[in-house]
């Protein structure tokens, strides 16, 4: 597996989202399933592992913890704080708010080090940006964790180019972590991946399968669970999904042309924009997961890239990518 830098951290190419195996797209995968495709990516040579607080909540660091565990020497985990939990709520609407307070920096790496089954945490994300808080006040509290050897690298997540300017110059940050894929460049005209480059901050893309639309597998809204999270996006309502499919026949064809999978065209893509990046796609399935690592070694020409980058042009697809809460939420 090729190597790319998130800050001082050397990780592999290509990480694994891990949030689909307890949160978000329908039932949780069932357990053992979950911890063979995880030992089967370190196999794979996959060492960045992403996870949070909030997929659960609290699940899927613990399922993350036990499955890798045995391999705990050779991995790079991902967690994330951020939010308010109530559990008092139902299950869909624990999330009460952000919450970007110094105690609750440190509490959150507590519980999640527990969680975890580890002694520390090697990359720290802030999740969703506390408008409430000094960006400041919350990263010097994370930079407290790192001088007391409990966190190695710090992360934002969703933050603006302002935001992480202000961030970094509290404490280096190792990785931003925001959703971009063939059809979520928002980090391209929001300034997000030009401050990266810039600052010499890896970039972290999740969804960059477009939440699973742009492996082709996604033929029907009918294929979502009643409680998958996509339900709730505007580019997966019915009009919106109708017009987004037929883009993605346009990809299934040119990846059929270069005799590849349409999600190793598009995370080749995504790979193809610095080498300062380093995608998550999700997979809770071992077969998924082979394929998108094998993306690693699609080699684009830049006639490629810019052609695979036209035909899903941001003005092409259909849909927000978020509703107006939690647009809200994002790009502080």
């Amino acid at each position: 597996m090729k190597t790319r830098k998130l800050g001082e951290l050397s990780v592999s190419a290509l990480g694994l989202g891990c949030m689909g195996m307890s949160h978000a797209y329908g039932p949780s995968a069932d357990e053992s399933s979950a911890i063979a495709t995880l030992h089967r990516a370190v196999e794979l040579g996959v060492t960045l592992f992403d996870t949070a607080e909030v997929y659960g909540p609290y699940k899927n660091e613990v399922l993350v913890g036990k499955a890798l565990r045995p391999h705990r020497d050779r991995v790079v985990i991902a967690t994330k704080f951020g939010f308010r939990i109530d559990p008092a709520r139902p299950s869909d609407q624990m999330i009460a708010g952000t919450d970007g307070r110094p105690e609750n920096v440190r509490a959150v790496a507590e519980a999640s080090l527990r969680r975890l089954g580890t002694d520390v945490i090697d990359l720290y994300y802030q999740h969703r940006v506390d408008p409430d808080v000094p960006i400041e006040d919350t990263v010097g509290a994370m930079a407290d964790l790192v001088r007391q050897g409990k966190v190695k690298a710090l992360g934002l997540s969703e933050a603006s180019a302002a935001t992480i300017r202000r961030a970094h110059a509290v404490h280096p940050i190792a990785a931003v972590q925001s959703e971009y894929s063939l059809w979520t460049r928002d980090p391209e005209e929001n300034g997000v991946l030009e401050t990266c480059r810039e600052l010499g901050i890896g970039f972290v893309p999740f969804s960059p399968l477009g939440r699973g639309m742009l492996t082709g597998a996604l033929k029907a809204l009918d294929g979502l669970a009643s409680d998958d999270f996509r339900r709730s996006l505007p580019r997966f309502q019915a009009e919106n999904f109708d017009a987004n499919l037929y883009l993605v026949r346009l990809l299934e064809r040119m990846a059929e042309e270069k005799g590849v999978t349409p999600a190793q065209l598009a995370l080749a893509w995504v790979l193809a924009q610095g080498d300062f990046i380093v995608p998550i796609p999700g997979a809770s399935k071992i077969p998924h997961l082979e394929q998108n690592v094998a993306a690693v070694e699609v080699t684009l020409s830049t006639q490629d890239v810019a052609a695979i980058g036209e035909l899903l042009a941001p003005a092409k697809v259909a849909g927000a990518r978020y509703s107006e809460k939690m647009t809200k939420m994002s790009g502080r």
